[in-house]
């Protein structure tokens, strides 16, 4: 184990985390934007309002986050309307894509997360706010949204460390995330070992401060539940 090399080039590491990190906050915002909407008609009884979004969720989980980057990569460059739209000068970018790839992706499991707590709220909660005379949007954003959120955010922070070890695909289409500036100082040094090894405990740490995070948030929603901060 050569430690000379994990001190040289740990701080060009650190560049790269700035770039997985804003991967996965914009991407996990737009994908939490996205599966709101998403969420709420997977949870409507009436079959024609789930139908579309069953099919984008089984579409997404089903297939693998390598391939629906390849899809937006070098998909959409194949078609001519989208080579000759005002977006192209975004879409031709590998940073845009892969914020495209993951939102959809991440916005899929959330949609699904979303669902289920949708599912477990206690129907009594819902029947006491229809006695009430509120009216479905209302008993959405008064009742369903902020108790859902409260259900799922267990889940939602699980979503959000996968998308953290997901994003080091980014690397496949050139974006110099935290593994591509691994891979690239590899090339250089020929010291795997010790720079993945490196990378890896930066992930770790990551994976720490965003456990930690969601703990607060769960202990503030959650009072009543006795939640351990590590």
């Amino acid at each position: 184990m050569d430690y000379s090399v994990i001190a040289q080039y740990f701080p060009k590491l650190l560049e790269g985390v700035g770039t997985t990190v804003e991967l996965v906050l914009v991407s996990g915002l737009i994908g939490t934007l996205l599966a709101i909407p998403l969420g709420i008609a997977r949870h409507e009884k009436n079959i024609w309002i789930r139908a579309l979004p069953y099919a984008y969720i089984f579409f997404f989980r089903g297939t693998p986050l390598l391939v629906q980057i390849f899809l937006v990569y070098y998909g959409m460059a194949q078609f001519e309307a989208v080579r000759e739209s005002a977006l192209w000068p975004y879409l031709r970018e590998p940073y845009w894509c892969a914020i495209i790839a993951f939102s959809l992706n991440t916005a899929a499991y959330s949609a699904e997360i979303l669902r289920g707590a949708l599912d477990s709220i206690p129907k009594g909660e819902v029947e006491a706010a229809q006695v009430l005379g509120m009216r479905k949007p209302l008993i959405y954003r008064r009742i369903k949204l902020p108790r859902a959120f409260a259900v799922m955010l267990p889940a939602y922070g699980n979503e959000i460390i996968l998308m953290l070890k997901g994003s080091a695909l980014a690397s496949t289409i050139t974006l110099l995330d935290l593994t591509g500036m691994a891979r690239t100082i590899i090339a250089r040094t020929y010291t795997p070992i010790e720079i993945f090894l490196s990378a890896g405990v930066i992930y770790l740490l990551l994976s720490v401060v965003i456990i930690w995070v969601f703990r607060i948030v769960e202990k503030r929603l959650n009072p009543q539940q006795s939640v351990k901060i590590a």
